[in-house]
């Protein structure tokens, strides 16, 4: 950037978007996205998340998946799925069993650590009932003040963790990709750019009375991951390491990339790399009631608490706007049912899924790399092709 001064006065002139600016979308544009989707450690600051020394491996016992899925009055196959819906990794378990596995993506395979975007929300809210069973969090009644001070005379400033875990904080406008001033695009420059995320989050406005009604935020998401923290005294990566990923048995260390800027810090709400093997193990930990191997990693309400809210906002098909209508929502996943047995799922932009099925007792895993951040018909496909492969096996 250039200046000029005039006396005491310096004049900035209108800056030219900078590569920067834009690296948020040359990253995630096809088909680049399918190596940036697997390499996010060569291209941000990272903090990796060791897997320790307990590995628990995944049973293997493949069997075809020659169904078909019904979808727009056609019968279509896996391979079409696939081939539709950019899939570039696909694990299924069954009884804890991987019986189906494929990874259609140019640079993936099952060592490859995968971009989850926000499916690292529904990991966040893992760690948060953990916080919450260790006391390091006192409750969901708590406010974000409590923790963070810095969020008086904001916004967030009467939002509890509840409404931040259901997306109810009333804070921040729609979540939109394609709309250059929008909340999200200002966070994703701030991010990739190093600007200030903080800053960015602090000023976002208020639009409805915390409780009244869901609007998907990452803000939300990103003020949990820093209230763990501050709760914790640890990172977001040391926390998950010592309370989650050294007991699941994960095959690789998983890692959080991180803001260009320092301080520097992970995005809670959008930042956790794993394999999509290990993506499953987070899967199987939820349909087992957070226990893994005999060990109650997650507790059983807080596992309870995330398929599904008795809260009328919440329920399927009365999100609104800012969610589609076969989905509801809760405790930062996206519910398909009342019950607490039905499915639910993580979900990420650009098509990633952590789909549960506990009455199945199914997992299934799902990477891609969409051409655009959302798109509501290849997600209606893909949730119908999951809930098919799940009732084959139930």
């Amino acid at each position: 950037m250039t200046t000029t001064a005039t006396g005491s006065a310096t004049i900035h002139p209108a800056r030219e978007p900078s590569f920067w600016d834009r690296q948020g979308d040359l990253i995630m544009r096809r088909p680049f996205n399918e190596w940036t989707f697997t390499h996010m450690n060569w291209l941000m600051p990272t903090e990796y998340v060791p897997r320790g020394g307990r590995h628990l491996p995944l049973p293997l016992s493949p069997c075809p998946l020659d169904l078909t899925y019904r979808f727009d009055d056609r019968d279509l196959t896996l391979t079409d799925l696939h081939r539709r819906t950019f899939t570039t990794a696909f694990v299924v378990l069954h009884h804890g069993e991987i019986v189906h596995e494929t990874y259609p993506g140019a640079f993936a395979g099952p060592r490859s650590r995968m971009q989850l975007f926000s499916i690292s929300k529904s990991v966040t809210s893992m760690l948060i009932g953990i916080a919450l069973a260790d006391g390091a969090i006192g409750s969901v009644k708590d406010r974000v003040t409590d923790y963070r001070g810095d969020f008086r005379g904001t916004a967030y400033e009467e939002c509890t963790l509840a409404d931040l875990l259901d997306m109810t904080s009333g804070v921040g406008d729609a979540e939109v990709w394609d709309v250059p001033d929008s909340g999200i695009k200002r966070f994703e420059q701030a991010v990739m750019g190093g600007g200030d995320v903080t800053q960015v989050v602090r000023s976002a406005p208020r639009r409805s009375a915390p409780g009244e009604s869901f609007n998907y935020s990452t803000f939300d998401a990103q003020i949990l991951g820093w209230v763990l923290e501050a709760a914790t005294g640890r990172s977001l990566a040391g926390y998950a390491a010592e309370r989650l990923w050294n007991h699941i048995g994960a095959d690789r260390d998983a890692y959080y990339w991180l803001t260009r800027a320092r301080p520097r810090t992970a995005i809670g709400g959008g930042s956790f790399n794993a394999t999509a093997r290990d993506v499953a193990r987070l899967g199987l930990l939820m349909a087992n009631d957070g226990v893994v191997d005999g060990e109650q990693v997650v507790p059983r309400d807080w596992v309870r608490r995330s398929r599904g809210s008795e809260l009328p906002q919440l329920s399927v098909g009365a999100l609104g706007p800012s969610g589609y209508d076969h989905y509801g929502y809760a405790n930062q996943w996206w519910t398909l049912g009342e019950s607490s047995f039905h499915a639910f799922t993580g979900l990420g932009v650009h098509g990633q899924y952590l789909f549960v099925d506990p009455a199945a007792d199914v997992v299934i895993v799902k990477c891609s790399a969409w051409p655009t951040q959302d798109d509501e018909r290849r997600d209606r496909e893909t949730i119908t092709a999951l809930r098919r492969i799940a009732d084959h096996f139930a």
